[in-house]
């Protein structure tokens, strides 16, 4: 039989009642295997007056009591990662090691939420004229919203709520209607660490559902990570409704390898970058700048390494990549590989077509990889979200930079080289928020922010680390004067010495 995941509101499972439903499907098997209630407007707001009745008296609990509360989830969650990478390869299709990785990375968040007390201590100016003192002090929004994608359903989300909660506010997460499980048993686990019912909620759907969070007046932020155009939707939408926004979008990620460059150290981490949790993360290495000679040589060891990918079902360990997340997504995928030899690329691995023996039905598709690649080709213009990797030629270092800084993305971006002078260089000239030097996927750790430039992000504030705290509070600057006891009447003493 198949089953139903429904709305968590104000601490509990709330069965939908718009009679709106959508499929969710296991991608090794093609089989619909949960059905997803769609909120309707009732539902969304049933969601943020439950936060924001929930918000009166956690806007003014203390910080011992949210970090206790913090400390016994992040327990539970330890406790649960296996449970919780078994939901995301059920609805995802990544193979299980990627799911543990995902829930780690989760988790060193939730590690920062956990010591938030030191983030929210303020500041202090004494004596800034006679008697008179300035403190700075961070206060929570309210209710916040996040909105997050179907490629990491459980990480993504644990990006935005431990911050939010942790900082006083209650949150309300719409999370991707393709792989909504892994949100839910979150819910149920920060319930049973003890965090008071409305909270945190999560309401399912579509854009019933994201229009409803964007424009209420009561949800006072809006934290978002997927598409470009739909993050540019968002920022426009929810800024234009007085709401603080901070919305994450696509990427086309290049790595430039020089010519002094350990070639075999490039070209494991290509094929990692490229074709890891199939190529479907945001920060996945999508196009490889070659310079000067290293170009053929390159691409014969990438080609080697990829060749040997062990593809199949999640929940085979013998897997190294999945299927893709939807039937739909991999014909997309598959026709920017079936239509790069017409743009002027030369195909050295076509992955469409590709079946699993005893899985004929699952969303499956091969590795690709695309050579001499020109920047007029769909396949390096656009974001496939995919296990397609373009391979691009540049006669020098300031051909490659030009190149990169071209791309309308700027999420992140690496460099593989021994030349310490020309990493330096790299780092300071290249327009893009994230840069790894020798590190083919810069993803920061938790206490540094997540985020890029141009197309990649809309909004002042990247994700987490300290500007998610500044996101999810509000400065407050306060002058105080008092007067001094030895100013008192005459006849009340203090008992301070009149010395001045």
């Amino acid at each position: 039989m198949t089953k139903t995941v429904n709305h968590w509101i104000g601490g509990k499972t709330v069965d939908g009642t718009s009679g709106t439903y959508g499929p969710v499907t296991d991608p090794a098997t093609g089989q619909v295997t949960t059905k997803v209630a769609f909120a309707s407007v009732d539902e969304v707001d049933a969601a943020v007056a439950a936060a924001k009745d929930a918000y009166v008296t956690w806007g003014q609990s203390s910080l011992a009591q949210r970090t206790s509360i913090l400390f016994r989830f992040r327990a539970l969650l330890d406790d649960h990662r296996d449970e919780i990478a078994e939901l995301i390869t059920a609805e995802h299709g990544k193979v299980h090691s990627d799911a543990l990785g995902e829930v780690a990375r989760g988790l060193e968040i939730v590690d920062l939420a956990c010591g938030i007390s030191v983030q929210l201590k303020g500041e202090l100016s004494t004596q800034v004229a006679s008697r008179v003192d300035v403190a700075a002090i961070r206060q929570p929004l309210g209710v916040v919203a996040g909105i997050t994608p179907f490629n990491f359903p459980a990480m993504v989300p644990m990006w935005m709520f431990p911050l939010a909660i942790a900082c006083g506010n209650t949150f309300v997460l719409k999370p991707s209607e393709k792989d909504p499980s892994a949100s839910v048993r979150l819910a149920e686990l920060l319930a049973e660490a003890g965090l008071p019912d409305g909270v945190f909620n999560v309401v399912h759907g579509d854009k019933v559902a994201v229009d409803r969070l964007l424009e209420h007046p009561d949800v006072k932020a809006v934290s978002f990570v997927g598409s470009t155009p739909i993050a540019r939707y968002i920022h426009t939408t929810a800024s234009a409704n007085g709401k603080r926004v901070q919305a994450l979008g696509g990427a086309k990620n290049h790595m430039l390898v020089l010519p002094d460059a350990d070639l075999d150290a490039a070209a494991d981490a290509a094929v990692s970058a490229a074709y890891g949790s199939a190529g479907e993360r945001c920060m996945a290495i999508s196009a490889v700048v070659a310079v000067g000679a290293t170009g053929d040589e390159l691409v014969e060891k990438i080609r080697e390494r990829a060749e040997k990918i062990k593809i199949g079902p999640g929940t085979d360990p013998a897997s190294e990549m999945g299927p893709l997340i939807t039937a739909a997504h991999r014909d997309k995928v598959a026709s920017y590989v079936t239509g790069a030899a017409a743009e002027g690329c030369e195909v050295v691995l076509d992955g469409t077509g590709y079946t699993v023996e005893g899985h004929e039905d699952g969303h499956w598709i091969g590795i690709s990889l695309l050579d001499k690649v020109p920047t007029t080709a769909k396949a390096y213009q656009d974001e496939i979200f995919g296990p397609v990797l373009c391979v691009l030629r540049a006669e020098t270092y300031e051909e490659g930079v030009a190149l990169i800084n071209a791309s309308p993305f700027g999420n992140g971006t690496a460099i593989f080289t021994r030349d310490g002078g020309a990493a330096r260089r790299f780092q300071l000239e290249i327009e893009a928020g994230m840069v790894g030097v020798n590190v083919p996927i810069p993803v920061p750790v938790g206490y540094h922010s997540f985020g890029g430039w141009k197309d990649s992000l809309f909004g002042d504030h990247h994700i987490y680390g300290n500007d998610g705290t500044h996101f999810y509070t509000r400065g407050k600057v306060v002058t105080t004067r008092w007067p001094d006891p030895a100013d008192a009447p005459a006849g009340v003493d203090l008992g301070f010495p009149r010395n001045h």
